[in-house]
């Protein structure tokens, strides 16, 4: 068994609207599936990919209207990244990105790559990372309705950074358990830390790892809007992920065991610092009950909530006046 890379990844918003207008119009990512938390269906759960949503690009939040701003800090999912093409896209987003009043950084090199640090309105912490000379995972495919030009686009999702107090922890777990391989290092941009160790899976590449840093001089992460909930990596297939199922039984880590997702499959667990991991199948995918043509355009429900759609439809504010 092999994981194949990122499938996608997971976090908190508590403006509905606003989120969707940022990553819409501003990152040029295509709703893909508008419907709900399936652990409370009073609320959306939006996800963002390429042109079909395809695993490797998709980036969801789970919408909690009450949700405190997040506290960043040790034992979390401490930033995301989106792959662009090149290293020119990187100063074609620097630029938009002043244009749309973006918090945003310089253009800096980061693991072996040219990087650009951005926050969205919520503070969620983003890198984009160029494609020039990557090899590995293969990129997804931008929406040709996309605002952002093709050369420019979003592709997928890049390297997911993880700071937590044990390294050790967490490289046991994606080693041993996961099948993770330690492809390097690179200097913390904190003075006195240990280096950044880099692990990468399936055929490799920025859509295919994970960064992992170690800090001692951190208060823990407190989870909210602006925060990452999980991570989740593929699995090719249902039978496979069963396999997993099994194998994190027996090693006695806390887990989710097998959930149908409906848009996929799952398995939930948190590794020794406590960071939630997924492990994802491929399909069935997000055009299982939508027309490619309109993913994401009508609220979207698995057939175990459709007898609640009229109770569920009054719980929600739209996104906007098209939707």
């Amino acid at each position: 068994m092999e994981l194949k890379g990122l499938h996608h990844v997971s976090a908190l918003t508590a403006k509905a609207p606003e989120n969707y207008k940022f990553y819409t119009e501003v990152l040029g990512l295509r709703l893909i599936k508008k419907t709900v938390n399936q652990d409370d269906i009073s609320v959306y759960h939006l996800f963002y990919g390429d042109e079909r949503g395809n695993p490797g690009t998709e980036v969801t939040f789970f919408e909690i209207p009450n949700a405190g701003r997040n506290r960043d800090g040790n034992n979390s999912i401490s930033a995301l990244s989106l792959r662009v093409p090149s290293d020119a896209a990187l100063a074609y987003w620097k630029e938009r990105l002043t244009q749309f009043g973006t918090e945003h950084g310089d253009i800096e090199e980061r693991g072996g790559r040219l990087t650009l640090f951005f926050r969205d309105p919520e503070g969620q912490r983003f890198f984009l990372v160029s494609d020039e000379h990557n090899r590995g995972v293969a990129a997804g495919q931008p929406w040709e309705k996309s605002p952002v030009p093709h050369e420019f686009a979003i592709t997928g999702l890049g390297p997911a950074y993880l700071t937590v107090e044990s390294a050790d922890l967490t490289a046991t777990v994606l080693e041993q358990l996961l099948g993770f391989r330690r492809k390097g290092t690179y200097p913390s941009t904190t003075l006195g830390q240990p280096d950044v160790i880099v692990f990468e899976t399936g055929e490799g590449g920025s859509g295919a790892e994970v960064h992992v840093e170690e800090r001692n001089d951190l208060p823990g992460e407190r989870l909210g809007r602006g925060g990452v909930h999980h991570v989740a990596f593929r699995v090719d297939n249902e039978e496979e992920l069963r396999r997993w199922v099994e194998r994190v039984r027996t090693v006695r880590l806390p887990n989710s065991g097998f959930v149908d997702r409906y848009y996929f499959r799952s398995l939930y667990f948190r590794e020794p610092n406590g960071i939630l991991f997924e492990l994802a199948t491929d399909g069935p995918g997000f055009a299982t009950d939508e027309p490619f043509e309109s993913l994401g355009e009508a609220l979207a429900l698995p057939p175990f909530l459709e007898p609640k759609r009229s109770e569920i439809e009054g719980m929600l504010k739209p996104l906007d006046t098209r939707h």
